[in-house]
């Protein structure tokens, strides 16, 4: 059984940090395509951060770069997502999601898809509050 397992949410005030953790299990880790996504009430949802499976080339999202950093552990079968400088805008519930199917330019289209694409597998999410 596939499983991904966000953990680390909670609520900080702005320009503090945050370190996401998506334990990953039932997956061939090493070849999976990662991602980081988010979900405000009332938006749609947006890739934050990504990872490919084919050269482990990172994407983020504009909104993010310079302040968010993906990474992956492959001992712990680990994802994470570094927040730093966070802004009351990243308020968020933050979804892990792998897929062994997705080539770079895949991941990039699901990423900037707002959406309209998914990957095959997902996290119950785990949600961020950034106070002002």
């Amino acid at each position: 059984e596939v499983q991904l397992v966000e953990s680390g949410g909670r609520l900080v005030q702005t320009g503090g940090s945050l370190r996401l953790s998506c334990v990953v299990s039932g997956l061939a880790f090493d070849a999976i395509a990662i991602g980081w996504f988010r979900q405000a009430p009332g938006t749609e949802r947006e890739g934050v951060a990504g990872i490919s499976s084919e050269d482990g080339s990172t994407y983020y999202a504009d909104s993010v770069k310079g302040r968010f950093t993906i990474s992956r552990d492959k001992a712990k079968n680990t994802i994470y997502l570094q927040m730093n400088s966070l802004k009351p805008e990243d308020t968020a519930v933050y979804y892990c999601a792998a897929d062994p199917n997705l080539s770079g330019s895949g991941l990039l289209r699901v990423l900037t898809s707002r959406g309209r694409y998914g990957m095959d597998y997902w996290g119950k999410g785990t949600l961020v509050t950034v106070s002002s």
